[in-house]
Order: C-alpha cells, then structure tokens, then sequence
C-alpha cells in the first residue's frame, strides 16, 4: 500500500491511512489492482491508524478505520477476496524500554480492533512488529473484543532477532500460547534473506505460517526495488519445502509481484511441518528448552527469607531486582517470584515486581502464586512465556487456574496434592498426578506444558515421605513423560548442617529424573551438582555448559568466580551496576567512588567507559535494545549523582556539548530519535528535541539558538528523504559550524554521504560513538 500510494503521488506529510476518507477511490482502485493479479487477502488501509499516529490531523480512529475498510470491501466485490484490519506499531516503545504503559498499548489497540470489528473486516493482522510485549498487548485486544482470526507478523534482521531482540523462538511460542491464528514475518529483508529465519519459524510452531518480504532494497535515486517480479517469485520457490502456508510482499511488491506469486504457488499444496512438542519457557530475548536440569531461582520469596519481605514491606525493588540478577548469574534459568504476605497488596507487588524485573534480566519467570486474581494480572503484563506455580489436584483450584494457564499459553505446575491433603505414598501422588495432566489436557493445555510437583517434605518430621517423594518422580516420569519440579530445600528444615542434607536430597532427586529444582543458584555446591549431573547424563553435550562454568574458576575453591566486584564501601561495582541496568546500585556506587575521586575522574574513568562496555556487547549482540537503554538509564543516575555534588559546590553540571535532533519535515516516526537521544543524554550531552515532523528552517534556527555542533536528523519513510535533503542543504547554505549525521532503516551510508551529511549511524551506539568523535 506505501509503495503504491508514493507512486499516485502522496504528498509530503499526508497521512496515508487519511486518503480512505479524502479519496476512497483510491485506495478502492489500489486493492482492485491487487485483487485481480490474484490476492486472497488484501490489508485494508489501516496501517497506522491509530489514536496517537492520528492525533492533529482531524479524524477519529472509527472513521478512518470505517472508511479503509469500507474502501476495501468495494474492491473485494463480486470475489472470494477477504479484508483484513491492518494493525502497525504504535509508534512508541512500551515500559521499562519507553514510557507508554503496556495497559495504555492496549486501550489504543482495542480501540481500532473494535472500529474494524464494527466496519466489517475479515481478520485482524498486526505486521512489522519489533516488540513482542507490545504484539502481547495488540493480541489481548483482539482476543478479548473480537471474534476474528488473528495472524501476527514480525520483522527481523539477519541475526535472526528482531530490533528489539526478541528471537524467532520466542516469538513463535508467546503467540502460539496467546492464540494467534496464523504467525510470519514481513519486511526488512528479501526473500532470500528471510528464508533461513522463516524455516526456523516453522520448526517452532504448529501454526501456518506466513511470509510477505520487501521486493529487496530500495534504490532511493530512482525509488525502484532491486528485484523484480520474476526474480521475487523464483526466489520465494524454496518456501514451499519449509512448510510455508502462505506467501505475500511487503514493500515495493506491486501487483505483477502478486501475479507471478499467483502463477508459482497457485496450485500447490501446504507441505507439512517437522515439529517436535517440548517445554519451552521464554521471555522475548531468551528460550528455556528443558531439555536439562534447569534450575528455578527460589529466594524471591517472603517465606522464610527476613530480608525479601522486608524489602516488600519497604518497597525495596532495587535489593529484589538485584536479588534476581543475582540469581541469573549464579545459574538459574528460570526466576521464581513470589509476593504474598500480609500488609501488602499481593497482586499490585507481584505486577510491579515482574515488569521491573523483566527489564534487568533476561530470564523468564515463574509466577508464584495460588490466588487466580493475582495471577491474571501478573500474566498479562508477563513478557514471554512464563511457568504457573502453582495449582492442585483439587477440582475447583483446576477449574480456576488451568483457563489461566491456556487463555495466556503459560506452562502449569500441579502439586501432587488434593483437598485431602498430601498422601504419603508414591502411588498415591502419581494418582493426583495423573489427574492433573488429564485435567489439563482437556482444557487445551499441551502435555509437555504440565509439570509435576511430588512434594518434598521436612524429612526431620516425615522421614518416610523422602524415599516416596524420589519413588514418585521415577513414577511420573516413566508413566506420565512430564516434567517434574521440586522446592528441594524444604526437605533440611528443622536439622543442623541443612546444605548437606538438600544437596545429598537433590542429588537422590536427579538421579530418579527430577527436571527443575527450585533452589538457591548461589549455593555453589548445589549449582556443582547440576553441573555435573548434566555432564554425567549427557544432557550437557560435549560438557559445553560445564566447561564454560568452570573454565575461569576461583583459586582453591573450584568454584566458578561470579566477576562482580565491590567498591571500596562494599556497594556493587559501577561497571556491573551499569550492566544489568540496576539505577539506585549504579548510584550508590556513583556516591562512594566520590569519596576517593573527583566529578570528571568518575565520569571519564567509570561512567563513560561503563557505557562503551555496554556498547560494545550490543555491537556484538550479547545483549539487545532493552538491555543497552535500562544500561544508560542507570549511568544516568551516576550523572546525576555527579550534577548534585557540583550544584552543591555552585559548579555547572556537566555538559559534554549540545546536539539537536529532529525528524524530518513529513515523517511522524521517532521511536530511532527517541532511542539515540536516551543514549547520548546518557552520555552526558546536552539534547535539543525538535520532535517530529520537524520544518527545514526550524532545524536550522535550532542550530543557531543554540550554537549545537552535532544535530541528528532521522526518517523512516523513502517519501521523506527528500525532506532530509532538503535540511541539509539549508544547513550547509547557512555555512553553519555543525556536523550532521543522519540515520533511518531507509537510509545507507552511501546515500546519506550524497545527500551531504558527514556521518551515518545505523543504530544508537554508533551515533554515541560519532558523537564522541565530534566533541573530543
């Protein structure tokens, strides 16, 4: 639809979604180009419209989604064709990363699933999505005020991640759970590049799958596509051997794009999928296969542990993030979180523990938690995949959780336990078990996302019950083929020495095929066992995950040493605060370097080269946009910790230049300008926002006002690099004294190098980088 609509002749700054109310014919003429080279499904002209991308131009959401649709229909008369309301990115990244709430995501996207339910659409796609919380968000949405089937489609790069991070794994699990219809992939890249990543998609999911790639890339000098039709088609052939059940274009695929898709696919038939059922827990950045003893994090939990609850009595979440990352680092897989004492709000602290958390580690999460209000909530602003811990053999806990559990694709722990209470024998508990994985399975929960909980207990009052505990493990194992879990650490209650006692416990628990103990991963002698055992039963293969671990250990001890280090008053080392994103740890250690170093050794010998580490692993892809904004939102409380001190001396704070960035005249996306200026804000720069949309000559008085020797210009659209153009040519008419770098998805080095600019940064570290370079 952009493609065609450029070339009708769309003015610069128009809405395109607009046009369906100022000129429906066409758009109507458009889809009928579409339709008669062979389509099925046509997107109607709804890409962007929604409240926050219409906002100022005059229209409601209802009627202009109304009328796109409407549009549609038109052309789609007399055929077989279908409509689909066609759902974009918001334009603004959701919490922690960005501001918008994942809550508010949602009311903007209810508001046009309700608008296309209404006008007639035939089915609900979201496309070119890069954050899967906010895909998360648009699919409740839909589910839960439509009746329409719902496709999905993501857009990733070549290192098979979207630009958010999120992996092809992760997508297609969190949607698949959620109850997408149909999941994909479109834009970005050709179909040969999408290839590899759309046949990791299929061995992923159960689900059709859908590919829509670009015509290749555009050549913004004659604003053609480098491949054509036949080209396309011929390089879309190999999708019919992954198990591809639909094929389609995004940008710069016109209607003979359509036809020769037409003429190769037409009469073929969907080949079948090789897929192969497991338990995979995930958040957007990281899978959990539990094809190993994984280990579950266990001390976020007020039971039994003084200083959690009294961070939950104190609303302490820095000492229970860092909790968490510590735990991550020690070898947990999986987080187990745990909110329910009395005096506080279990379901609002389980909800503000999990997106904070979400935000520092990249470990999925265990929602611990019988309550089904609490777990709801919790689940639905949960990023990925999580595990439920817990319900029962009871019929009315299953009743209430196991709906849970599948209208949010979550696994489901079920302790081997009635209304009766706990038996004591292993046949009895296999019962319970074996009721439970039933009971799932008839509410469309997948067996291998059920897991077993034999129960462990105290065997200083039951010591019987230890050697049936291990029984029934072997029981539920062989019979059932679920996973189990255990709280090992419940069995040493009441006897002295209790490490020996849960690590001998665990070891005898592993051996009858226990899968994911709850445990502390910072106990090393524990975490050994794991590592061992995983070696011992080939789980870990060729020792990788051992060798790793052990490696680099600590002198003496065997033990793998954890790399944080303290500063001189015992707070956590700056360089690590930074890293995991920790604010009020990267402060206080911000606090305690001052009393041994002055404001700018803090700044060039710590801060700084913090955030150059943290570029450093992004460049390389070892952590991903999250991870690198939380990382300079922390190095920005070591800032102002520095500014304080100074305003406390009557001395300037620390500005290492100003930039002015603005997105050019015609182009409303700024989600790349809001990242690049939360990174060199961070930096330590000073930042003139012009916003979006942003005139020519107001760009260049910018420049002037505040004599900047950097400005950065972004723009995501082909229609606006003349209006990019156009800027830097006023700029350098004006024989002003500032560099200009520019960036957008559109954009190449040599283009931006053409149109005059002196830098092109294709992501935010390398505009912090050119920066540095301009002010040294």
């Amino acid at each position: 639809m952009g493609t065609m609509l450029q070339k009708s002749g769309l003015e610069l700054g128009e809405r395109p979604e607009i046009l369906s109310i100022t000129h429906p014919e066409k758009i109507t003429n458009i889809h009928k180009l579409y339709i008669d080279a062979g389509s099925n499904l046509i997107y109607a002209n709804t890409f962007g419209a929604n409240a926050h991308k219409l906002a100022g131009f005059g229209y409601t959401v209802a009627e202009v989604i109304t009328a796109s649709i409407q549009a549609a229909k038109t052309a789609c008369e007399g055929t077989a064709a279908l409509v689909a309301l066609d759902i974009g990115p918001l334009g603004e990244l959701l919490e922690p990363t960005g501001t918008m709430t994942f809550e508010e995501a949602y009311d903007l996207f209810k508001e046009m699933i309700t608008a296309g339910a209404n006008a007639g659409a035939d089915v609900i796609v979201f496309e070119t999505m890069t954050d899967l919380y906010e895909v998360k968000a648009g699919v409740l949405a839909a589910k839960e005020n439509s009746q329409l089937p719902i496709m999905v489609s993501m857009t990733f790069e070549s290192n098979h991640r979207t630009f958010a991070g999120c992996t092809v794994e992760a997508m297609a699990i969190t949607l698949e759970g959620l109850g997408a219809d149909a999941i994909g992939i479109n834009c970005s890249l050709g179909p040969s590049e999408i290839l590899p990543i759309a046949a990791e998609l299929c061995q992923h999911t159960t689900l059709p799958v859908f590919i829509k790639p670009n015509a290749g890339l555009p050549n913004l000098e004659t604003d053609e596509y480098d491949i054509d039709a036949a080209d396309f088609a011929s390089q879309m052939k190999p999708y019919h051997e992954i198990g591809i059940s639909m094929v389609g274009g995004c940008c710069g695929t016109s209607p003979d794009y359509i036809k020769a898709l037409q003429q190769t696919f037409g009469n073929l038939t969907v080949t079948e999928k090789s897929y192969t059922p497991k338990l995979r827990i995930c958040s957007p950045t990281t899978v959990v296969t539990v094809d190993h003893v994984t280990v579950i994090g266990e001390t976020i939990n007020p039971m039994g542990r003084k200083l959690i609850k009294q961070a939950y009595k104190n609303d302490d979440m820095d000492y229970i993030l860092a909790c968490g990352v510590n735990q991550v680092e020690g070898g947990a897989e999986i987080l187990n979180i745990n909110a329910g004492m009395p005096d506080i709000d279990e379901g609002q602290m389980l909800c503000k523990v999990v997106k904070l958390m979400q935000s520092v580690v990249d470990a999925p999460i265990q929602l611990d938690s019988q309550d089904p209000e609490v777990l709801e909530a919790a689940l639905r602003i949960c990023n990925g995949k999580p595990i439920i811990n817990s319900t029962n053999g009871d019929p009315e806990l299953m009743s209430k959780i196991f709906p849970l559990a599948k209208k949010y694709g979550a696994a489901v722990i079920g302790l081997a336990l009635d209304e009766s209470g706990i038996p004591e024998t292993a046949e009895a508990r296999f019962k319970i078990a074996e009721r439970i994985v039933h009971t799932a399975q008839s509410y469309g929960i997948p067996k291998e996302d059920v897991i077993i909980d034999c129960l462990t207990l105290a065997v200083s009052v039951q010591q019987l019950e230890a050697g049936e505990t291990v029984k029934a493990i072997q029981m539920v194992k062989e019979k059932l083929g679920v996973k189990t879990v255990l709280g090992v650490s419940n069995i040493s209650f009441g006897l002295p020495n209790r490490a020996l006692m849960t690590r001998t416990f665990l070891t005898l628990a592993l051996q009858a095929g226990l899968d994911l103990p709850i445990m502390n991963p910072n106990d090393a002698a524990m975490m050994d066992a794991i590592y061992a055992v995983n070696v011992l039963t080939n789980q870990d293969v060729h020792s990788e995950k051992y060798i790793a671990r052990y490696s680099n250990t600590d002198n003496n001890t065997g033990s793998p040493s954890t790399g944080q280090t303290a500063s001189a008053a015992g707070s956590m080392d700056i360089f690590h605060a930074i890293r995991k994103g920790l604010k009020n740890e990267t402060k206080l250690a911000a606090e305690s370097l001052l009393q041994e170093m002055d404001e700018m050794t803090l700044i060039n010998e710590r801060l700084i080269p913090a955030l150059d580490v943290l570029g450093t692993l992004f460049e390389k892809g070892e952590i991903f946009l999250p991870q690198l904004i939380q990382g300079a939102q922390a190095a920005q409380s070591g800032f102002e910790v520095v500014n304080k001190r100074l305003a406390a001396q009557d001395a300037e704070s620390i500005n290492r230049g100003k930039i002015v960035l603005a997105t050019v005249k015609g182009d409303i996306h700024d989600i790349g300008k809001n990242i690049v200026k939360t990174i060199l804000q961070n930096y330590g720069y000073q930042i003139i926002d012009l916003g979006r949309d942003v005139p020519v000559e107001a760009v260049v008085e910018a420049i002037k006002k505040h004599d900047a020797k950097l400005v950065g210009l972004s723009a995501l659209m082909t229609t606006t690099m003349k209006s990019m153009a156009d800027t830097i040519t006023a700029i350098r008419a004006e024989n002003l004294d500032c560099k200009i770098i520019v960036g957008g998805a559109v954009l190449t080095p040599e283009y931006s190098k053409k149109m005059g600019a002196d830098y092109f940064a294709k992501d935010a570290k390398q505009s912090a980088d050119i920066a540095k370079e301009v002010f040294q």
